[in-house]
C-alpha cells in the first residue's frame, strides 16, 4: 500500500457517474438536481467517467468511447463549459461529498492534442506507426512512459484538475509505470493534500497475456505502493464462475479470505457488482430476493463500496460507451432504502480496521461473514439465491435484532434460522450483545 494510505478508505461509499447518460440532457448541471438523492444513498465519492473531448479518429459508435480521450486538459463541449464542470463540482463539495475524475493515462485517441504537439510521447508500432499493444482497443494509440518528458506533462495535468477535484480513479492503471505513479502521488500531495487514488488494475488473466506477451503490467502487490484502492478484478473471474454455477460459492469466499491475508495491512480493494465495463447485476442475479442479498453483502464486505448509476433501480441494461444511451431509471425495483440502510451500517457499525473471516453454506449458497476488531463482533448472514436454511455462526445463543430491518432473529445451538433475507447482527466488547438477551455464559 500507498505508506500513507489510512484505513478509512474502506468506510467509503463511491457512487460513478458517466455523464453523458446520467441524463437526458447529458450535462454537467444536468447532474446537478440529482445531487442530493445521490448523496442520500449514503455515497462520499461521486467518480466522474471521462469528462474531456472523445476523439472522432477511429471511434466507435455514434459518440465514441470517453476512453479515447483527445484532450487531458479541457472538458467536452457536449457536456458543458469549464463553468459547468467547475458549477458541478462545487455542488458535490455542497452536499458534503468529494469529486473524482478518470484519469486515462495509458493512451489518447489517435487525432489528440498530445499526439498533435508531442509526437514523440507515442509507442510505435515495428512500422514506426502509431499504435496500441491491445489490439481490440482499435480506437487508441499508446503512450510511452520510456520518455521522461511525458511524465512532465502528465503530472502537470495531474496537478492542474487536483486543484479543482479530490482524486483520481486511473484507467488500466496497472498498464502505467507504478514509479510514474509513485512520483504523480508525490507532487499531486504538494497541491491536494489527502488526493484519493483508486487503480483500475486488471484481471489476472488479463495480466497474464499482457506479460506472456512482453508488455509490463504491474501486479497487484506492486501497484498497492503507489494507490490507496484498486479493483477487485483480481477475485473478479472466481465471482463470475460462482454467478455461472461453474463453482461453489465456498471457492470464491476463499479469495476474499486469501486477499485478507495476502496485501499489507492497510489494504483496501473496490467492492462492486458491476461497474461500466461489466454486466449488471441485475441481468445476471434475476430475482429481487437474490439481488437484496447480494447487495447487502456487498457493503458488508471489507472495503470502499462502489455503486454504478442505475445499479440501485436495478437496472438490467448496461448503458453504452459509444453512444447516447441514457440510464432508464423506471424499473420495477428499488434498492435505495436497502443501499441506504447498508451505508449507515458501514459508516457507523463496521469498524475500518475490523478482520474478517469468511464461511460457506455451499448447498445453500449462504455467505456467512464475520467482521471484528478491538473485542467487537458484527456477524453477516446473505443467503445468495434466497433459501431458507439453519446455518452455523460465530455467535452466543440467543435472540439478536437484524440491524438490517430491525426483525428479531435467534441462535439456538450454534445456529441461526435464516429466513432467506439478509441480516447482520451485532455482539458488544465484553461478549454481550446490546441486542442480546437469555442466559448467555
Amino acid at each position: 500500500m500507498a505508506r500513507d494510505t489510512g484505513t478509512s478508505v474502506r468506510s467509503l461509499v463511491i457512487y460513478s457517474v458517466f455523464v453523458r447518460n446520467h441524463t437526458p440532457e447529458g450535462t454537467f448541471r444536468a447532474v446537478i438536481p440529482d445531487l442530493p438523492r445521490i448523496h442520500a444513498l449514503g455515497t462520499d465519492v461521486v467518480w466522474l467517467m471521462p469528462i474531456h473531448p472523445v476523439g472522432e479518429k477511429d471511434r466507435k459508435g455514434t459518440m465514441g468511447s470517453p476512453y479515447a480521450n483527445r484532450d487531458y486538459r479541457t472538458v467536452d463541449p457536449a457536456y458543458g463549459t469549464m463553468g459547468d464542470f467547475r458549477a458541478l463540482v462545487d455542488a458535490i463539495h455542497a452536499e458534503g461529498m468529494r469529486c473524482m475524475i478518470d484519469v486515462v493515462y495509458n493512451h489518447t485517441s489517435p487525432d489528440s492534442v498530445l499526439f498533435d504537439e508531442h509526437p514523440e510521447f507515442f509507442f510505435r508500432k515495428p512500422n514506426g506507426r502509431p499504435g496500441n499493444r491491445v489490439g481490440d482497443w482499435s480506437d487508441i494509440i499508446d503512450l510511452d512512459y520510456g520518455v521522461p518528458a511525458l511524465w512532465d506533462y502528465q503530472i502537470e495535468t495531474l496537478c492542474r484538475w487536483a486543484r479543482i477535484v479530490d482524486g483520481f480513479r486511473c484507467d488500466v492503471a496497472s498498464l502505467v509505470p507504478v514509479e510514474f505513479w509513485k512520483r504523480a502521488r508525490a507532487e499531486v500531495a504538494k497541491v491536494r493534500p489527502g488526493c484519493l487514488w483508486l487503480a483500475e488494475t486488471v484481471h489476472r488473466s488479463f495480466g497474464a497475456a499482457c506479460r506472456t506477451a512482453g508488455m509490463a503490467c504491474a501486479r497487484d502487490s506492486e501497484a498497492f505502493e503507489a494507490f490507496d484502492i484498486e479493483y477487485e478484478y483480481d477475485v473478479q473471474e472466481a465471482f463470475e464462475r460462482y454467478l455461472k454455477g461453474e463453482i461453489p460459492l465456498s471457492c470464491y469466499l476463499d479469495l476474499l479470505d486469501f486477499q485478507e491475508n495476502l496485501y499489507p495491512q492497510n489494504y483496501d480493494k473496490l467492492r462492486f457488482l458491476e461497474n461500466h465495463d461489466t454486466a449488471r447485476i441485475a441481468s445476471r442475479v434475476t430475482r429481487e430476493a437474490d439481488l437484496r442479498n447480494h447487495t447487502a453483502m456487498l457493503y458488508f464486505r471489507k472495503g470502499t463500496t462502489l455503486v454504478y448509476a442505475g445499479q440501485e433501480a436495478a437496472c438490467p441494461h448496461s448503458p453504452s460507451l459509444f453512444d447516447r444511451d441514457t440510464v432508464s431509471w423506471d424499473t420495477k425495483t428499488d434498492l435505495s432504502d436497502l443501499m441506504r440502510r447498508m451505508a449507515d451500517i458501514k459508516h457507523g457499525m463496521l469498524d475500518a480496521d475490523d478482520a474478517i473471516f469468511v464461511r460457506a453454506d455451499d448447498e445453500n449458497d449462504i455467505a456467512v461473514l464475520r467482521r471484528e476488531h478491538d473485542g467487537r463482533r458484527k456477524v453477516g448472514v446473505f443467503s445468495l439465491k434466497s433459501r431458507a436454511a439453519e446455518v452455523e455462526v460465530p455467535l452466543p445463543d440467543g435472540a439478536y435484532e437484524n440491524l438490517i430491518d430491525g426483525s428479531a432473529v435467534a441462535v439456538r445451538g450454534g445456529r441461526l434460522a435464516c429466513d432467506g433475507t439478509p441480516v447482520v447482527v451485532t455482539l458488544g466488547a465484553r461478549g454481550q450483545s446490546p441486542c442480546l438477551t437469555g442466559g448467555v455464559r
